[in-house]
């Protein structure tokens, strides 16, 4: 989409942390072992990795144009939005008429902090079928949390998280 919105306007690229880039294809069989990587640490109730952190971003043809156009020189995360854009932490400001803010699949569990799920190691651990049911309360399900956390996976978690939810309240 970056690539699209920078053939009518000036953009700047953004992120949190350095994207790496990796030159690979990337087939089911790199899905399915991403996935088994992330499954394995909340399985473990360890702290929650996306699968981009695993995978890296593939260097497609598309990413490589945009690289080579200069689209994608990243910055830094910007420190505040000001009236007229945005200011990094060293005085520097760009001035901005739209924020387009893509937050990706990075998880937000502080409204469950109640419920008491973090274990010590600061994850939540899972169990069931497709690591989406809550091992200190099996009738709490995280769909897209984890090995589920992109459209296809959470679809398919949403699915047996409701067979296995029907299971443990014997419905």
């Amino acid at each position: 989409m970056l690539g699209e919105i920078s053939e009518v306007t000036k953009t700047t690229w953004v992120t949190r942390k350095e994207p790496d880039f990796r030159a690979y294809e990337f087939g089911e069989e790199k899905g399915r072992q991403a996935v088994a990587m992330v499954e394995e640490r909340v399985r473990e109730g360890l702290p929650l990795k996306s699968v981009v952190s695993v995978t890296g971003l593939p260097l497609t043809p598309d990413v490589r144009h945009l690289k080579d156009k200069g689209i994608l020189q990243r910055l830094p995360m910007f420190q505040e939005i000001t009236k007229n854009g945005v200011r990094w932490e060293d005085g520097t400001e760009l001035q901005a008429d739209v924020i387009f803010w893509n937050t990706g699949f990075k998880h937000s569990l502080d409204h469950l902090k109640s419920l008491d799920l973090m274990n010590e190691k600061g994850g939540i651990i899972m169990t069931g079928k497709l690591a989406t049911q809550v091992a200190k309360d099996p009738r709490i399900h995280l769909t897209g949390y984890g090995p589920s956390a992109s459209t296809i996976g959470a679809n398919r978690a949403g699915r047996i998280a409701v067979r296995e939810l029907l299971k443990e309240l014997e419905l």
